[in-house]
């Protein structure tokens, strides 16, 4: 369900990000939840960082 849905239709699809969410019926930790968490975190980084690598020898990239 979108909240605004006259900008979603005025983006399209960027408003949305590729990301997951957690929904569950039932039982599940808090430790699982913080894990998940912690893997997407890791996974978003590896995404942000992966046209970078060459990068740093030609460019100051802080």
């Amino acid at each position: 369900m979108t909240r605004h849905p006259e900008l979603q239709s005025k983006w399209e699809k960027s408003f949305r990000a590729r990301r997951y969410y957690v929904y569950t019926i039932g039982n599940i930790t808090e430790d699982a939840i913080k894990k998940y968490i912690q893997e997407q975190s890791d996974e978003s980084r590896k995404e942000e960082n992966k046209g970078n690598t060459g990068l740093q020898k030609y460019f100051d990239v802080d």
